[in-house]
């Protein structure tokens, strides 16, 4: 009996103690042994498993044993895992071994495990090796397979000693059947440990329905010899053990290079503006630079529709930190700057990391900076759009006007911020910073110290903070390296604030100008939570690190920019101490400070230990091997200098002698105290106490490596360095970003993993992926256990605390949603699910970043010549020792690769590019107590050289050297095959490549290939005698790395850098066997870089064999250069290079276009040369490239043998020569298809079901056998997609056009004749229900008038427009429901719903889709809701408006014509490659199509096969062709204004070939959304004019006019696709009106000649409204009408129908281009890259063989109609009173009443005075007239007039229409009161009140519940409307109310019933019947005094007047009196 037996002994060195227990898997059948309880080292578990098996021992065959941690609670936990192939038991038949296990990440660990293995086969006899075969899967039906995907990282994942394979089990759900055998089929070099099946062992294998098929299974498990992984970056920095860490391939620094932006916004009103009669201007302020807004006049709701463009060129940092901020100044003029109501702020930032990077149509809330305990100050309507290169901003649909109205529900602030922001205090303290470097000569500090004596500090520090656009400075400390300044800097700002960063900058003061000694960022968003259980941002006190330049002091320093925080600093500046809180201020208190000026003032100091325990650290550093020095700095000596700090820097670092003893003392202290407590002995503690720090490494002269490069010769002494320094101990903050690092470190490698599966189309990506969340979910937990420890310690801040606790929710939160997501991978649902873990990973990324710096970043640098020369930069988190492993740094003791660079802007571009220096080198950085540890993960085999120092035992000192004594001899062979898409580096647009392969100190060189972007070295270089140092078994685990520069070779100077990459090869041991599944390796595609950009693939392979004792005889044998040509080159060994099979490749040469001039001549005789893997074929030649640059002969072909693995495809390289006299050639130009795979053609499936399957090219564009060609449109087009087995489909319109409801009859086969009624699509029930809700809602209002008459072509474009909107709302609310769907899933799955029923599957399923209905229904019950607010819309027939290019929609219309671009000249170095636009010299057109030879018959036997033609049968001749084409252009939107007032005059100029049309005259004067519709028609001649540019100008007085942007459209491809792009497709035919019939030709023709070409029979006309086309039958109306409403019989109808439906015939059938506008991007060659606006245009084409086109459509603008709004002001009542009398002291008001409708006050109309009203009533029977211009479609006035006297044309604006009314009080000698107002918009305004009485403020201020009504329905109005002011607390309140009468008459009705002015002729009002107290004083003073004082005092003036008579009586007797007496007394 075949038996195999395990004899488990041991498992050794475990950690801690515990519970163990074994699982050991053979054949997927595990066996469990007992517990093993509370063991520590050592468990004994001495236990027998034996598997009986049925089939022989296969020697691939696997053992696996995993040790778990038991628990009885929670799942059990993998120590590591052990596998081995059993190749050594199958040939012997038993094995005895003690082996290490390997944990989660493939890396050996110390435990380890002893065993026995006994193989007992049936008749003894052993199995023997096959060499060198793969495994045939044997037909074993019912055995397990179980097989694992290739690893993507071949040559990564090598274990160690005996087991090359890894851990395998479970990764594959397994059929268990018992008692059968198991099979493995995999290779077993490539194998990923998927810890997939750490799952609970009682849970069944759930089996997915994917996994049933045994096809997938079978296919999936035979191996293709030359599969070939994409070893992408991954391959080489993924670790594979644990010495090593993984290099980083990007050079360049990215942050500090400038990019374009542009910054758009539209301010579009203002509202609800606090401020009595305002004149408001609206101010944009980006940075500094500021644009205004016209000035609206006394409105509180201005209305400006204005469009501002910002562009800035500056890195990004500088740009999102930039505020945008938008103020309302009130009554700004020339000489006044007026007074600001109130403003608004945002970052840059915030706007761009929007969705689409902006704002639309949203509402900014303005408060005042001065007044914080005030309220909202009114509201600013705006769009804000941030555009960098490259990003295209799409502009958003809005429902409906309405619903912006909403302004809460709009507002201006991002996701998740509250709309009601407090005002906040940040506090930010700074308290001391030290280690500044000097930042003046020291002459004058010498000549002071001669004279005064005293010794000053060269630096006058202050701290500058900066946040939301202020900025507060603390106070100067003169001359202090150390300065302490003990000051807040206090700002208030809205919280949550929308600026993300606070600047902290320490800068020094100085007479002349200040400037940054470093910069600190501080993200609000690191510092602070959001979350219900957040904090507000809080940090410290902690210190921070800065960064910046070199610390040496020059004059100009040339990293200043550094300083400034831009870009990467390459040294230590400063730390300082600082500490940020928040208070949220209640602006309600009264002891408040009510402005937001910052404050600066004291804080008291704080302790030394607040920030932290100070502890001594150790930083030890060994440079194993220093190479690829550049040449520049080869010939002086060098050395290499650590710091940390400023410790360790000897040239620039400060050092204060005080200070630095002061330390020094307190670091020994401690350190006693804390040696003390570990019981060592004191004099230990003591000499350590004397250790001198070594920073630097001797200086050394470097040796020649080739011509480029040096290396110093450190062969077997590797110099070390090492540093103490004294820190607070802040490690725990490390330690947690370490682990999350970690996290997601493995995670991204693992994405990168199955994004690569999915590239390369291996099987089960979704496995890898479960693999990978598994991995998440157990390092989240884990995390969760270790990273909440030792919370007590000194220094932990608030920040420390609210921090872990989040991070910790976070990843617990994480590890659960990866455990859920885990169960929901399936085959299907993968890339949705990626997309989920992408966003993880950002998340891990996010919280690993810590806020609170503790120990500052290590630096090394090469000097040379005491100058620093380059860098590297290497974070102190990184190398950071801790005791626990997760928490240790990712190359902490591992030698990792550190390329040197040059600092700062000299990194910039190709000097960056180069390495400076490639150092391997090791650093360890601890506490000094853990320093025990620091040299183990040097590679072994070392003594270490002490310095030489006087006193006893120096038996602690670290080594000054290490010495190896071990080396190993290797032949290093690197098999280059290949190269692809490369970097074109010449000028001709091609390179001269040849690579150069470093390995340690050796470099070889291919050859060099000349003209090309694709070369094929094929060459295998041979490295001998590489002497690597260190142990055998480590090296095998960890080789170095290999570096493969490619460059260009130039025949004068050195050759140009392209790219590199880096590559670890496979190794082999001497007493290894060179055999599969190892050996020989295989090719792999490396990613190569150019800086931070890709810059091609290379193919290759790399093998490290150990040389013996035998020399280099042992070594597998290499095989002589077999070409005579090339000389001594190698060739790549047979094993390795791929197996070829011939294939053919046909090319379609159609011709050439727009080939630019070479060298000034132009081309003239050009030729095509097609080349693949060094064949090719030759075009005939274009004898004269300007009659006719198409070419004669179509069709060539060539054959090739090549890869029969796809993916190892070489390019085609196309390129074009110009055949100049004399048999001269130049190039012209040239273009690589780098992947052949779309041009693939694969033979049509006979025996699919389904129709839509015809023959196709990969990428889903079809080879035209009997010119079939079908394109699946995107689903936007294509709103029902087809697929059902062939039969006849017909299809039934109903009468009403524009609803097409369908019932769809399925014959299920040609034979039986039932009849199945398919249920209507739901979208089209949906319609259905959509209209009839709609017609019931329309019975309430009236219709508007539908006549024909009043539709013409802009009614069907603003109905499609709404249409679109519809339909995007409609996708919108799909979308919601299915991630509802998918919500529901997940809750459904944890709630552990096991699905494992297949029959229950099922009926679930139904629900489901039941569930999906009724939400279905729920969501368009809502759209039909929002829709029957509206009017009801009127039938019109409707046109696609796409919002894109008709290209994007049709595939390019490359459905058979292909363009490919020519390239010429270098490439360009930008970051996003700027694509290359101006390296474009022209266009080749033609396709391809390559198959394997020979071809199946049946395709060259079909009917009509011309085998001239090849694949590409049926294609038009190219013949010169006339053609009509008809350029209509709507209207451009949002265009880039081009003048200084910020508009621009556009005009549209088209050009076609030679012809040019200029449409100057009729420009639009200042618009930036011009509507032009127009027409233009040109004629052409395809192919010299087939490229049409359609360009908007913008018109100028003087000067030129400039271009503001354009667009090309290639009509060639439109005209001859399939998709008949030629005259867009009506979806109804009319002989007249608005939707007439375009084409020339009728749909009857159309269909005609389209059955025709595509070979099916002609469509077949029946009774009933029938037509047959190709066994599908199509219904729709039989009758018309003509011009005259006659009835008669037509076939169109019917044609048509199947036009519309054309994409569902079958194999022929493709989506026929509909009648459409379509919307394309301006954009201008000065600005690329970013958009300048859109235009909105459509192109027909028509043959001119064929009948004429009727006349083009009109489409011109519509004219505004004109109206006359009659308002008559009857009265009005309880108006304020605001005069006092003069006499009396009574309250009365003169009232009159103003009023206009245009945005302006020109035309104002104001009624005469009612004075002296005493109650606020007032009559005046008063008549406003205001004759206006209104675009009834866009509901708004249309105004022209002039800007201003100087303008020279009238500008057309654009406002809604508001009719103002407003209150005054007449003053005779002030200015008059301005008493209320209130704004009607005429198309919906509330119902005025019937009495005075109901009228309320109310009526306004809820206005969104009352209903509403339109003066353009209504015609007249009659009612009480309210007038309203803001008193003093802004509250709205009601200052009078009128009784006013709109009447709306159109200009025809005005003339023919005109009325008067006020209460003119003719129609004139009667005088209002007012009291008498109303008149004017001072013109009838009579009557003043009858009324002012008769009524009051009449008795008081009677009784005056009496008294004033008796006075006079008395005053007369008195006078006269002495007269009379003397008269009488002398008798006279």
């Amino acid at each position: 009996m075949l038996s195999l037996t395990v004899h488990l002994k041991t498992v050794a060195h475990l950690r801690g103690r515990g519970d163990r227990i074994a699982k050991v898997t053979f054949r997927g059948l595990p066996f469990y042994s007992r517990v093993v309880e509370n063991c520590e080292e050592v468990a004994q578990f001495n236990e027998m498993f034996r598997w009986p098996i049925a089939s022989q021992l296969d020697g691939n065959e696997m053992l696996e044993i995993q040790i778990y941690n038991y628990s009885k609670v929670f799942s059990n936990r993998l120590v590591g895992t052990f596998c081995m192939v059993l190749q050594n038991v199958a040939e012997e038949g038993h094995l005895e071994l003690t082996d290490t296990l390997i944990d989660e990440n493939n890396t050996s660990i110390k435990t380890s495990v002893t065993l026995e293995i006994k193989y007992q086969p049936m008749n003894g006899s052993m199995g023997s090796w096959s060499e060198g075969q793969f495994l045939d899967i044997p037909d074993d039906q019912d055995g397990v397979f179980t097989f694992e995907t290739d690893s993507l990282l071949s040559g990564q994942s090598r274990g160690s000693g005996t087991s090359p394979g890894r851990s395998l089990h479970g990764s594959i759900p397994t059929f268990r059947k018992a008692g059968k055998g198991v099979f493995l089929a995999m290779k077993l070099g490539k194998i990923r440990s998927s810890k997939e099946d750490h799952r609970k062992e009682d849970e069944p294998a759930i089996l997915d329905m994917e996994d049933l098929d045994r096809k997938a299974i079978r296919l999936a498990g035979t191996l293709d010899p030359d599969t070939v992984s994409l070893a992408s970056v991954t391959a080489v920095t993924t670790n594979v053990s644990n010495k090593r860490s993984k290099p980083d391939i990007k050079m360049e620094p990215s942050s500090g290079r400038p990019v374009d932006y542009q910054i758009s916004i539209t301010v579009i009103e203002a509202r609800q503006l606090i401020g009595l009669n305002m004149d408001p201007v609206v101010c944009v302020e980006i940075g500094d630079d500021k644009k205004y807004t016209s000035m609206k006049e006394s409105t509180n709701c201005p209305y400006y529709n204005e469009y501002f463009v910002f562009d800035f060129h500056v890195p990004p940092d500088v740009m999102f930190d930039k505020i945008i901020k938008l103020s309302v100044i009130h009554s700004k003029n020339l000489l006044r700057s007026g007074t600001l109501v109130g403003n608004f702020k945002m970052d840059v930032g915030t706007v761009y990391s929007q969705p689409e990077h902006q704002f639309y149509h949203k509402w900014a809330i303005l408060s005042d900076p001065d007044d914080i305990t005030a309220s909202c100050k009114g509201y600013i309507k705006c769009d804000i759009a941030v555009v960098s290169k490259g990003d295209n901003i799409k502009t958003p649909h809005k429902a409906n006007e309405t619903d912006e109205d909403d302004i809460e529900g709009n507002l201006l602030l991002p996701e998740g911020i509250p709309a009601e922001r407090q005002w906040a205090r940040f506090y930010v303290k700074i308290y001391r910073a030290e280690g500044l470097p000097k930042m003046n000569t020291s002459i004058m500090a010498n000549v002071k110290k001669a004279f005064i004596g005293e010794n000053r500090d060269l630096v006058d520090p202050y701290v500058q903070v900066q946040f939301a656009g202020q900025k507060g400075k603390t106070s100067v400390q003169k001359s202090s390296y150390e300065p302490i300044w003990n000051e807040q800097v206090i700002f208030t700002e809205l919280f949550p604030p929308l600026c993300k960063r606070l600047k902290v900058q320490i800068r020094d003061s100085d007479k002349v100008n200040d400037v940054a000694i470093g910069s600190y960022f501080i993200d609000l968003r690191k510092i602070s939570n959001d979350g219900d259980k957040g904090f507000l941002p809080t940090m410290g006190p902690a210190w921070v690190n800065m960064y910046g330049s070199t610390r040496q002091y020059s004059l100009i320093d040339e990293h200043q920019d550094l300083n400034d925080g831009l870009g990467e600093g390459v040294s230590f500046r400063a730390r300082l101490l600082l500490s940020v809180a928040v208070e949220i201020l209640d602006t309600t208190s009264p002891e408040i400070i009510g402005s937001t000026e910052i404050q600066v003032e004291g804080v008291s100091n704080i302790s030394e230990s607040a920030t932290g325990k100070m502890e001594e650290f150790f930083l030890f550093g060994s440079f194993l091997e220093a190479t690829m020095i550049d040449r520049k700095i080869g010939d002086k000596p060098i050395t290499f200098e650590i710091t940390i700090g400023n410790y360790g820097n000897q040239i620039d670092g400060v050092s204060k002698p005080s200070a630095g003893k002061k330390k020094k003392k307190d670091g020994e202290n401690e350190e006693e105290e804390s040696e003390l407590i570990q019981n060592s002995s004191e004099d230990e503690a003591d000499e350590d106490a004397e250790l001198v720090s070594v920073s630097s490494t001797p200086l050394m002269k470097p040796v020649i490596t080739d011509r480029n490069y040096f290396h110093l010769p450190y062969f077997e002494k590797k110099p070390c360095v090492y540093i103490k320094s004294w820190w607070q101990d802040q490690r725990r903050r490390l330690y947690n970003s370490n682990m999350m690092d970690k996290i997601a470190d493995k995670l991204e490698e693992g994405l990168n993993d199955v994004q690569e599966i999915i590239k390369t189309e291996k099987a089960f990506p979704e496995r890898r992926l479960r693999g990978v969340v598994e991995e998440l979910s157990i390092g989240c937990s884990r995390f969760v256990t270790l990273a909440n420890k030792d919370l007590n310690q000194p220094g932990r801040t608030k920040l420390d605390r609210e921090r872990l606790k989040s991070c910790m929710r976070e990843m617990d939160n994480m590890g659960q949603q990866s455990r859920l997501i885990r169960t929901q991978v399936k085959k299907n649902t993968v890339r949705d699910k990626l997309k989920l873990v992408q966003n993880f990973l950002q998340r891990l990324r996010f919280l690993a970043d810590e806020p609170q710096h503790s120990i500052p970043d290590v630096f090394v640098w090469m000097m040379s010549n005491n100058k620093r020369i380059a860098y590297a930069r290497i974070p102190s988190k990184d190398i950071l020792y801790s005791t626990v492993d997760e928490e240790t740094g990712k190359d902490c003791g591992k030698v990792k690769a550190v390329f040197l660079k040059l600092p700062g802007k000299k990194g910039f571009g190709p000097a960056g590019w180069t390495v400076q220096a490639k150092l391997e080198l090791y650093l360890w950085l601890g506490l000094n107590k853990q320093r025990k540890e620091f040299l183990s993960g040097l590679p072994n085999g070392f003594e270490e050289i002490k310095a030489a120092k006087s006193g006893s035992g120096p038996h602690f000192a670290p080594p000054v050297s290490l010495v190896y004594n071990m080396k190993q001899v290797f032949q290093l062979r690197a098999h280059m095959y290949q190269a692809r898409s490369l970097f074109a580096a010449d000028s001709s647009g091609l390179s001269d490549p040849f690579a150069r392969v470093f390995f340690s100190t050796h470099s070889q060189v291919t050859e060099i290939l000349s003209e090309t972007l694709c070369p094929t070295w094929d060459q295998l270089l041979v490295f001998d005698d590489v002497e690597l140092f260190g142990e055998a078994s480590e090296l095998r685990d960890d080789p170095p790395i290999i570096v493969v520069e490619i460059y260009d070779q130039d025949t004068v100077g050195k050759a140009e850098f392209i790219g590199r990459t880096f590559a670890k090869p496979t190794i082999k041991m001497c007493d290894e066997h060179y055999g599969p599944p190892r050996f020989p390796p295989q090719l792999e595609y490396y990613q190569i870089y150019r800086g931070n950009s890709t810059a091609g693939e290379l193919l290759a392979a790399f093998e490290l064999l150990q040389i013996g004792q035998g020399g280099r005889a042992d070594l597998p044998p290499l095989e002589q250069p077999t070409d005579s040509e090339r000389g001594p080159i190698l060739p790549v060994p047979l094993g390795i290079r791929p197996v070829l099979s011939r294939y053919r490749i046909e090319v379609l040469f159609w011709g050439l276009r727009d080939l630019k001039r070479i060298n000034l001549a132009q081309v003239d005789r050009p030729r095509v040369d097609i080349e693949c893997a060094g064949r090719g074929v030759q075009s005939v030649l274009i004898q004269n490239y300007k009659k006719n640059p198409n070419f004669s002969t179509l069709v060539k072909w060539f054959e090739v043998d090549l890869p029969e693995n796809e993916l190892l495809h070489p390019p085609l390289n196309i390129r074009v020569v110009d055949c100049r006299a004399f048999g001269r050639y130049t190039l012209v130009g040239s273009h690589a298809v780098s992947s052949l795979r779309r041009f693939i053609y694969s033979a049509p499936d006979k025996t699919s079901n389904n129709w839509a399957t015809a023959a196709k090219l990969m990428n889903g564009y079809l080879v035209l056998t009997n010119g079939g060609s079908q394109h699946r449109s995107s689903p936007s087009l294509s709103s029902r997609t087809f697929s059902r087995p062939a039969g006849d489909i017909s299809i039934s319109m109903d009468s009403e056009p524009s609803v097409r409801k369908m019932d769809t009859v399925v014959k299920l086969d040609a034979m039986s004749d039932a009849v199945v009624k398919v249920d209507m699509t739901e979208e089209e029930d949906d319609k259905e229900r959509k209209k009839k809700k709609k017609k019931k809602k329309g019975g309430v209002e009236e219709e508007e008038e539908t006549d024909g008459s009043v539709l013409d072509w802009w009614s069907k474009y603003f109905a499609s427009i709404e249409t679109m909107k519809e339909t995007l709302r409609a996708q919108e609310a799909a979308q919601a429901e299915a991630e509802e769907r998918e919500d529901l899933e997940i809750a459904a799955e944890a709630a552990d719903i096991k699905l494992d029923d297949l029959i229950l599957k099922g009926s679930k399923l139904k629900e489901k889709s039941k569930d999906k209905k009724s939400s279905k229904d729920r969501k368009k019950g809502q759209a039909a809701n929002s829709l029957e607010k509206q009017p009801v819309k009127a039938k019109v027939d409707e046109l696609v408006v796409f919002n894109k290019e008709l290209e994007t929609e049709f595939g390019m219309f490359e459905d058979w014509l292909h363009t490919f671009n020519l390239y010429r000249g270098k490439a360009g170095d930008d970051d996003e490659h700027a694509f290359d636009d101006d390296r474009i010299v022209g266009r080749f057109k033609g396709s391809l199509c390559m198959y394997k030879v020979p071809l199946s018959e049946e395709i060259t036997k079909e009917a009509g096969f011309d085998p001239n033609m090849g694949m590409f049968q049926s294609i038009p001749h190219n013949d010169p062709i006339h053609v009509l084409v008809r350029v209509y252009v709507v209207r451009a939107t949002e265009l880039h204004p081009a003048d200084i007032n910020g508009k621009a005059d556009p005009y549209v100029v088209i050009k076609l070939g030679k012809s040019e049309v200029k449409d100057k005259e009729n420009y639009i004067s200042k618009q930036l959304n011009p509507v032009f519709g127009k027409s233009f028609d040109i004629e052409a001649t395809f192919p010299m004019e087939s490229m049409l540019t359609v360009s908007v100008y913008d018109w100028d007085l003087v000067g030129t006019d400039d271009l503001i942007g354009e667009t090309k459209i290639d009509l060639e491809n439109r005209f001859y696709s399939k998709f008949r792009a030629t005259c867009g497709i009506s979806s109804q035919y009319s002989v007249h009106g608005y939707n007439i019939w375009r084409d020339p030709l009728k749909p009857s023709q159309i269909l005609a000649k389209l059955c025709k070409e595509s070979k099916i029979d002609a469509p077949q006309y029946g009774p009933g409204g029938k037509v047959k086309v190709a066994n599908r039958i199509f219904t729709a109306p039989t009758e018309m009408e003509d011009e005259n409403g006659l009835k008669k019989q037509t076939e169109e109808h019917l044609a048509l129908a199947v036009l519309n439906h054309w994409e569902e015939i079958p194999r022929v059938g493709c989506k026929l281009v509909p009648e459409h506008v379509e919307t394309r991007p301006l954009l201008n060659p000065d600005k690329p890259g970013i958009e300048q606006g859109r235009i909105e245009m459509w192109v027909d084409m028509f043959p001119m063989d064929m009948p004429a086109p009727g006349p083009a459509l009109d489409i011109s603008p519509r004219k505004p109609k004109r109206y006359e709004l009659r308002v008559v002001i009857w009265n009005t009542d309880e108006v304020i009173l605001e005069d006092d009398d003069y006499f009396t002291g009574e309250k009365s008001s003169d009232i009159f009443v103003r009023g206009w409708l245009k945005g302006h006050q020109e035309d104002k109309q104001d009624t005469d005075v009612h004075y002296h009203s005493l109650t606020g009533e007032g009559n005046f029977n008063w008549r406003f007239v205001f004759p206006f211009d209104y675009l009834m479609a866009e509901e708004k006035i249309v105004i022209s007039k002039k800007e201003s006297m100087f303008s020279w044309d009238e500008t057309e604006y654009k406002i809604p229409p508001r009719l103002t009314l407003q209150v005054w009080d007449a003053d005779h000698f002030s200015a008059d009161d301005f008493l209320g107002a209130i704004e009607l918009d005429l198309n919906r305004f509330p119902r005025g009140a019937k009495t005075a009485k109901q009228c309320t403020l109310a009526m306004i201020q809820n206005e969104h519940e009352l209903p509403t009504i339109s003066i353009f329905k209504q015609k007249r109005v009659k009612g009480w409307w309210p007038f309203a002011a803001r008193d003093e607390n802004d509250e709205m309140e009601l200052t009078g109310k009128v009784e006013a009468e709109l009447h709306l008459v159109t200009a025809e009705e005005a003339e023919k019933s005109p009325v008067g002015l006020g209460r003119n002729e003719p129609d004139p009002l009667e005088k209002p019947n007012r009291p008498d107290t109303t008149f004017l004083w001072f013109l009838s003073p009579l009557k003043a005094i009858r009324y002012l004082v008769c009524n009051r005092y009449k008795w008081l003036i009677i009784k005056i007047v009496l008294a004033l008579l008796l006075l006079i009586m008395v005053g007369l007797f008195l006078y006269s009196m002495p007269g009379y007496l003397v008269k009488k007394l002398l008798g006279a």
